[in-house]
């Protein structure tokens, strides 16, 4: 059981918080992380299993309210997207059009995607994030309006991009591949993204393979790579054929082979 205890940088463990023994089992098995006591000490993170969803709570930081992935409430509530905001634009949104998503996170681009009518298959490495994600997910899945979304259209997977698509068959190709690598969010950023970032900093440290998972988004996407950086990040993979800007953001997207 301790032999992920360590999660990037920080150590972390599974709590039944009012979700059942068996199901914080289920979890710290998945996560490959241990079952304690709430309040333990030497324990930098805890994912709290609740009757109701998977929150990851921070030592230190138990009065504000932990991260949680939601598509049903709050900032990450399911709003109809614009296929003319940057990150649509960039991918060239299509219904039926396939996407890797090869640095999921918390989802939240990748069921953007789905949401306007791509095929999304999210790839997260870290079992932890992966777990949040599809609690998040699942949850969603329950509301008739985002169920045939997720169910249909939003595929996940814990697997390391890099290994992922280097292992890709042929006729399985997306058209796109999707990166969103770790960074530093700028001043403009929202307090809840600033904190999410530093939670997801915390535990899978930096993504210091990006060129690597960069340079084999390139080999095996049939169309584009499309590259979400910082305003003030330099460009990923050298000049891209066109960038979308956005208000805090920009995405570089990387046309051919």
């Amino acid at each position: 059981m301790m032999t992920r205890e360590w999660v990037g940088r920080c150590r972390v463990a599974v709590v039944d918080d009012g979700g059942g023994v068996d199901r914080a089992a289920a979890v710290a098995r998945f996560v490959g992380c241990p079952v304690v006591g709430r309040g333990q000490s030497g324990v930098d993170a805890s994912l709290l299993v609740r009757l109701d969803r998977l929150e990851l709570q921070l030592a230190g930081d138990a009065r504000s309210r932990g991260v949680f992935v939601d598509f049903i409430a709050g900032r990450g509530r399911h709003r109809r997207p614009s296929a003319r905001q940057p990150l649509a634009r960039a991918v060239g949104v299509a219904a039926g059009r396939t996407v890797v998503d090869a640095t999921a996170g918390f989802g939240a681009d990748a069921f953007t995607l789905a949401s306007l009518g791509c095929r999304v298959t999210a790839v997260e490495r870290s079992p932890i994030v992966f777990a949040l994600l599809r609690d998040g997910l699942d949850r969603a899945a329950t509301v008739p309006a985002l169920e045939s979304i997720i169910r249909e259209r939003l595929k996940t997977v814990v697997a390391d991009g890099r290994a992922w698509l280097y292992g890709i068959a042929a006729e399985d190709r997306p058209d796109v591949v999707y990166l969103d690598p770790m960074y530093v969010p700028e001043p403009g950023a929202t307090a809840l993204v600033r904190k999410e970032m530093r939670w997801l900093r915390t535990l899978v440290g930096d993504d210091g393979d990006a060129v690597e998972l960069f340079e084999v988004a390139r080999r095996v996407a049939r169309e584009r790579v499309v590259v979400k950086r910082m305003g003030h990040a330099p460009p990923l993979g050298g000049e891209p054929t066109v960038r979308y800007q956005g208000t805090v953001v920009r995405y570089d997207a990387y046309f051919g082979a």
